[in-house]
C-alpha cells in the first residue's frame, strides 16, 4: 500500500491534466529515483491511444494460460481475486503479470472481465501479456495496457495475489499509483505524488516559454541559452 496518504480526488485530477512524459519530468526534479527506472519499457503498448490518461493505484497479481488445469476442462474465476482488488484505494487498475514464456498466449481481459473490473471500481487494465475484445472494452471506457492482442482466453487463470511483481521491466507493489496514456505507464513515488502536478505544470509553462520563443522573430543562438535557464 502507499506510504503516503492517499491523493484526493482533486489531487488524482490534477495528475490526469498532464500527459505522462511531463508527468516524468516533474517526478525526475524529485531525484527520488533513477532516471532510468519507473516506467514499463516499449514493449507495453497503450490500446486506446486517444484516451485520456489514466490515473489509479494498483491492484496486483500474476496470470498463467498457456496450460490446461489438472481436472476439469477450465479454470475457475476466484471470488478472493475480486474481494482483494477491493481492498485497494479507487480509482483502481488491474496489473497483470503474464508468466508465460511467450507471454500473452491467452487473454485474461475481455469484454466480460472489463465489465467485472469496472463493476470493482477499476478504470483499466496494465499486462505484458495480452488483451482482446477491444471494441466492445474501449465502449466501456476501460483503458488497457498490453504486449500483444491476442484471440483467445485460452486458459487465463490468476494466481499471487496481492504479489510484487514486474511488467515492461517496471516494478509494480499493490497500491501503487499508475500514471498511463499514449506514451506509457509509469509509477508515482507516493512520497512527492501530492506535488507532482504543481511541478508539472510549472514545468509545462517554461517549455512552453522556450516553444514560443524558438517559434518568434527574436530567435537567436546567443538568447536560446538564456531563454533556456528557465527549465533549470
Amino acid at each position: 500500500m502507499p506510504v503516503a496518504p492517499l491523493l484526493t480526488e482533486e489531487e488524482l485530477d490534477a495528475l490526469r491534466q498532464f500527459d505522462t512524459c511531463m508527468v516524468a519530468n516533474a517526478i525526475e526534479s524529485f531525484n527520488v529515483r533513477l532516471r532510468n527506472t519507473g516506467f514499463a519499457d516499449a514493449s507495453i503498448r497503450c490500446i486506446f491511444e486517444d484516451a485520456a490518461p489514466m490515473v489509479g493505484y494498483a491492484a496486483t497479481a500474476r496470470l498463467r494460460s498457456g496450460e490446461p488445469p489438472m481436472g476439469g476442462g477450465t479454470f475457475h474465476d476466484r471470488a478472493d481475486f475480486w474481494n482483494r482488488i477491493v481492498q485497494i484505494p479507487a480509482p483502481r487498475i488491474l496489473v497483470l503479470e503474464d508468466m508465460d514464456d511467450p507471454a500473452g498466449r491467452g487473454a485474461f481481459v475481455g469484454h466480460m472481465h472489463a465489465a467485472i473490473l469496472q463493476a470493482l471500481g477499476c478504470v483499466g487494465c496494465l499486462t505484458n501479456g495480452a488483451v482482446r475484445e477491444l471494441p466492445s472494452v474501449r465502449a466501456m471506457g476501460i483503458q488497457l495496457f498490453a504486449g500483444s492482442v491476442g484471440v483467445s482466453h485460452a486458459y487465463a487463470h490468476i494466481f499471487d495475489v496481492g504479489a510484487v511483481i514486474s511488467v515492461g521491466g517496471m516494478e509494480v507493489r499493490p497500491g501503487t499509483l499508475l500514471h498511463g496514456d499514449r506514451h506509457g505507464v509509469l509509477t508515482v513515488p507516493a512520497e512527492i505524488a501530492a506535488q507532482v502536478s504543481g511541478v508539472a505544470g510549472r514545468l509545462q509553462q517554461a517549455e512552453q516559454k522556450i516553444i514560443d520563443f524558438c517559434r518568434s522573430k527574436d530567435f537567436s543562438v546567443a538568447k536560446l541559452g538564456q531563454v533556456m535557464k528557465t527549465l533549470s
